[in-house]
């Protein structure tokens, strides 16, 4: 134990087996100068005393092992003393931000103080910090009613948090993926969620806080920033999910030609372009095509609608739409006179107008159990109502919203869809059968609750106008002689009471979006009716 440490090679010790061998060699010859007992005799007892006498020791064996990994230097490459590893000015290839990271870690490790460490965290936790705030800020100011809206916050925090984190992950393990991440899928899946101007914020502050961590920062915000433009205008008019196709050839179109006039700008020579990176521009345009299972997957989890979804929930070869077309007819055809009116009206005064058409094919889905007990289907002239009291009018009547709920849910549409039917009557009153039932009874024997709709309220301009448009168009198919002063006078009797009885007081619409909805359902009706101008008398 206290002799000192000497280094042996493996081949100068023995194994119990390699000695055995040795004392039978060596008694071999010693057996031709001495008799053969003798050797007999002493063969055993030597035999007998061979044992190990040299034992591993692990904890020794792992000091060893630190000690040198200890002299293992982390850097790569050797830069001699005085060497200039880049000048101002120098283009910083891969091959040199690797050399400057060793560098600065060899640095650090050398110095044996952390603290520099620690310094950039705060730095990056104080940026990080100012550009969430900044967001926060935005979303305050000019989007109050994402900003009020928990899912709607969490879904956009997610998004950038898993970019960036994704794009810290390819820059730790090579820095040579960089241009393979797909960074445009931020603008392209808030876009299907929201405005074209959130996107676009939002893919600004995604591309700042990368830019933090990644070499040749302004190239790449650069670079990123024109592809996030491009793939938010080629998404402006969603009609088609082919269109996601065009959006990712789009994206590398714009790559290649961005970069390409980088390269041009800080080389002189066109050997000296890194062509391997358009091939990682072109994986970058693939991997965004991601953004479409994507897309789906937040709808479910944030119940949430996109173009995606309204698109295929708006065909009307839908099941639950054709089952509406057969048992049904003129509640369809109510319902699609409904929807280019609630259509119309919500491009006008701004908002999201697939949406409220695509609400406005199913509102009315809860009369295809009793068809007969609505105006609209009755074309054979006989009229249900006629041989029962008029509470139980009222209770057929109303209780289309409620089968109309359960249809939806039973038929899986989303909760935005089902709001549109929940909300379309609001709190208002079976108008026709409770003033039967006033004009029959005395009014202080009449519970005014059995003609009232359950709600709740419409709570946003989409949901605000189909009440409108519902209500219109209903009334104006009882319009004998319809002309211009009869429409008008429809038109504002129907949603001015609608607005007195506070109908609208849940959603953020506006007394002057409320007269600009009039004009439209106006002008259209007339269209509707072909309605003429009347001409002054010659007189």
């Amino acid at each position: 134990m206290g002799q000192d440490k000497q280094v042996r090679q493996l081949s100068d010790f023995y194994t119990v087996a390699d000695a055995g061998e040795c004392v039978d060699s060596q008694l071999e010859q010693v057996s031709e100068e001495k008799e053969q007992a003798d050797v007999e005799i002493l063969k055993p007892l030597l035999e007998s005393a061979l044992v190990h006498n040299v034992f591993y020791d692990d904890t020794l064996n792992q000091q060893a092992i630190e000690e040198k990994f200890a002299t293992i230097s982390p850097s790569i490459g050797m830069v001699q003393q005085g060497e200039k590893i880049i000048w101002r000015g120098d283009l910083i290839t891969n091959e040199k931000y690797r050399v400057l990271m060793s560098f600065m870690k060899e640095y650090n490790r050398q110095l044996g103080d952390i603290s520099p460490s620690h310094t950039i965290y705060t730095g990056q936790f104080i940026l990080v910090s100012i550009s969430i705030i900044v967001l926060s800020l935005f979303l305050r100011t000019f989007r109050r009613d994402v900003y009020d809206n928990n899912r709607k916050i969490i879904l956009i925090l997610v998004s950038i948090v898993f970019m960036v984190f994704l794009t810290s992950i390819v820059v730790k393990h090579s820095i040579d993926y960089l241009y393979l991440v797909p960074v445009c899928i931020i603008p392209i899946v808030i876009r299907s969620f929201f405005d074209n101007r959130l996107a676009l914020y939002v893919h600004i502050t995604t591309i700042i806080l990368i830019g933090f961590m990644v070499p040749k920062s302004f190239q790449f915000v650069f670079l990123q920033f024109i592809a996030g433009i491009v793939s938010i205008f080629s998404m402006v008019t969603l009609q088609r999910r082919s269109q996601i196709f065009i959006t990712s050839a789009l994206i590398f179109l714009t790559y290649a030609a961005v970069f390409s006039g980088l390269s041009l700008v800080q080389r002189d020579s066109l050997y000296d372009f890194e062509y391997m990176n358009y091939a990682y521009f072109a994986g970058s345009a693939v991997l965004t095509l991601f953004a479409y299972p994507t897309i789906f997957m937040l709808e479910k989890i944030f119940g949430m609608s996109t173009d995606f979804s309204l698109l295929e929930l708006s065909d009307t070869n839908n099941k639950l739409l054709r089952d509406l077309s057969m048992k049904a007819p003129g509640t369809f055809q109510h319902s699609l006179q409904v929807a280019n009116l609630a259509e119309e009206a919500i491009i006008e005064i701004g908002g999201n107008p697939l949406l409220a058409r695509t609400g406005a094919l199913y509102h009315d889905i809860g009369k295809m159990d009793a068809p007969l007990y609505f105006t609209e289907n009755q074309l054979t002239g006989v009229n249900p109502h006629e041989e029962i009291p008029y509470e139980e009018s009222a209770e057929i009547i109303i209780k289309h919203i409620i089968k109309g709920v359960e249809k939806a849910r039973k038929a899986g549409l989303p909760e935005y869809i089902t709001d549109f039917i929940r909300t379309h009557h609001g709190t208002t009153t079976a108008r026709y059968f409770y003033s039967m039932s006033v004009k029959n009874n005395e009014p202080d024997k009449i519970d005014r609750e059995k003609f009232t709709y359950p709600g709740p309220k419409p709570f946003n301009k989409e949901t605000s106008v189909l009440m409108m448009a519902d209500s219109v168009e209903a009334a104006s198919r009882s319009m004998s002689n319809p002309d211009e002063d009869s429409i008008n006078d429809l038109v504002d009797n129907i949603i001015d009471n609608q607005v007195k009885e506070k109908q609208f007081d849940d959603a953020n619409i506006t007394f002057k979006d409320i007269s600009s909805v009039k004009k439209i359902f106006k002008q259209t009706l007339k269209n509707i009716f072909h309605v003429r101008i009347t001409y002054p008398s010659e007189s």
